[in-house]
C-alpha cells in the first residue's frame, strides 16, 4: 500500500511539474479507488501546502493579490465552516460522488474551455460566492477546483498573477481543510501528519521530472490526455460509488 501511495505523490507531481496544475486533483483521484476519502485527504495536507506556499512566493508582489482577493478567501473560510455540502465527516459515499462528479466536470472544463468570458465587471460580487461554493467543495471533497479555477482564469489575469493567486488560493483552502479534519475527525480518525510528510518527496521528485519532461513535450498534447484521464477517472468513481 505504502508503495502505491508514493506512486501516486510522483506520478501527481509529474504531472503538476509538465502543466503547473494537477497535484491533488490526480492524487485524491487515485487514492480515493482504494482509501477512503478522509485519509486520502489527510495524506494531501502536506504536498499540497508545500507546493502551494512555493507557488504563491516564486514571485514578489503578493500582497497586492491578497488585498485584491480577500473577499475570495474569506469566502472559502466561510464555505469550509459552513458548507452546503455533505462533507468528508458525513459520508465517504457522498464524498467520493461529489469528487468524482468534480473531476469528471473539471476534465471536461479543460478540454472544452477556449476562452473564458472576461468577468472582471462583476469580480465584487463574485469572489466572495465562488469562494464560498470553492470552500463548501472543499471539505466535501478534499480538493478545491470547481468553480475557483474557472473563474480565476475568467478574470484575464497576467500569467503569473494567475498561477501565484492559484497558489494563494488553494493555501488557504488547504489550511481549511487541515482545521476541518483536525477538528471534525481528528479524536476517531488518524491523521498521519509523518506519512503526509514523506509523500511530499516523491511529489517534489515528480515536480522535478515533469520541469524536464516539458521542455521536450508538446505540452498541449500532454494536457489533452490529463484531461481525457480526469473524465475517465471521475467517471468511473462516479458510477462506482
Amino acid at each position: 500500500m505504502l508503495g502505491f501511495v508514493m506512486l501516486v505523490f510522483a506520478f501527481a507531481g509529474l504531472v503538476k511539474g509538465v502543466i503547473g496544475l494537477g497535484l491533488p486533483a490526480v492524487a485524491m483521484g487515485l487514492l480515493s479507488i482504494v482509501l477512503s476519502p478522509f485519509q486520502a485527504a489527510s495524506l494531501l495536507i502536506i504536498p499540497s501546502l508545500a507546493t502551494n506556499l512555493w507557488q504563491l512566493f516564486s514571485e514578489g508582489g503578493w500582497w497586492i493579490l491578497l488585498r485584491r482577493f480577500w473577499t475570495l478567501l474569506l469566502g472559502v473560510v466561510i464555505g469550509s465552516t459552513w458548507s452546503i455540502f455533505p462533507t468528508l465527516a458525513d459520508s465517504h459515499a457522498h464524498s467520493a460522488l461529489l469528487l468524482g462528479m468534480m473531476l469528471l466536470l473539471y476534465g471536461i472544463y479543460g478540454l472544452c474551455s477556449q476562452r473564458l468570458p472576461n468577468l472582471q465587471a462583476h469580480e465584487k460580487y463574485l469572489s466572495p460566492i465562488v469562494g464560498y461554493l470553492g470552500g463548501a467543495l472543499t471539505v466535501a471533497t478534499g480538493v478545491i477546483l470547481m468553480p475557483v479555477v474557472p473563474y480565476l482564469q475568467s478574470l484575464q489575469l497576467q500569467r503569473n498573477d494567475l498561477v501565484q493567486t492559484l497558489g494563494l488560493t488553494f493555501t488557504c483552502a488547504n489550511l481549511c481543510l487541515a482545521v476541518f479534519l483536525q477538528q471534525q475527525l481528528g479524536e476517531t480518525h488518524h491523521i498521519d501528519y509523518l506519512l503526509s510528510c514523506l509523500v511530499l518527496v516523491p511529489a517534489l521528485v515528480g515536480m522535478w521530472g515533469g520541469k524536464l519532461i516539458r521542455q521536450r513535450l508538446d505540452e498541449q498534447k500532454f494536457r489533452r490526455i490529463f484531461f481525457i484521464g480526469l473524465i475517465f477517472l471521475g467517471g468511473y468513481m462516479s458510477l462506482n460509488t
